[in-house]
């Protein structure tokens, strides 16, 4: 996990300020100011690399003092091998959509036994894929919209998963344990000022590369 603050941290709120205003995504913390509306962002990374913690979850807020702050952490956005080549779903693996999912997330139980990001609120959509390979594929065809269980939660109890494997099944999975416990901390001290309800927008690393970051050239 990296914590980063003052200019720095601007900075990258304003790069992914304007990446959401291009998307027409809301961007939390602008206008009202106040502490602990968080933005909260995947960043799936461009080679798409299946079993792989190689994608970022990067929250975005202001301190109590309302000066931006910005975490970021390893995560996967990507179902493991596993399930690629083992669906759940006769339909196929589901691989998240990129997009803005307003108030679709809460705190509660994942699979019944600890604390997450659930999707509760909303439907989200995801891509399908039947072919049981070890590729994830993201056939805009194949897209479907609903209630998936599409949670944000952690892999390992305690230390770090290597790989992804059965960790996750669609979901947005953090790499490490500690990273997890300061992830839900953080959205608990947000829900006591906003409540039990969360955006999450999963952005691709190319809607950065290829946009914001130009602005400073």
């Amino acid at each position: 996990m990296a914590k980063i603050t003052g200019l720095h941290a601007f900075m990258i709120k304003e790069q992914f300020r304007h990446v959401f205003e291009e998307l027409g995504y809301a961007f939390f913390g602008l206008e009202s100011r106040k502490a602990w509306n968080v933005n909260i962002i995947g960043v799936r990374a461009e080679r798409h690399s299946t079993n792989l913690f190689d994608d970022m979850l990067v929250v975005i807020y202001r301190n109590t003092k309302k000066d931006w702050e910005v975490r970021t952490y390893p995560v996967t956005t990507d179902p493991g091998a596993w399930y690629l080549e083992n669906p759940m779903n006769s339909k196929g693996t589901a691989i998240l959509v990129p997009g803005q999912y307003r108030s679709v997330y809460k705190i509660d139980l994942h699979g019944g036994r600890y604390e997450a990001l659930c999707q509760r609120n909303g439907e989200v959509s995801v891509f399908r894929d039947p072919n049981k390979d070890n590729i994830a594929d993201t056939d805009a065809a194949s897209i479907a919209s609903g209630y998936f269980g599409i949670n944000i939660h952690r892999s390992r109890k305690s230390g770090e998963a290597e790989q992804v494997d059965r960790w996750s099944a669609g979901c947005q999975v953090f790499k490490s344990a500690s990273d997890w416990k300061d992830f839900m901390s953080l959205m608990h001290r947000s829900a006591k000022y906003f409540g039990n309800s969360f955006t999450y927008s999963l952005i691709n690393e190319g809607d950065i590369l290829d946009g914001t970051y130009r602005r400073f050239e």
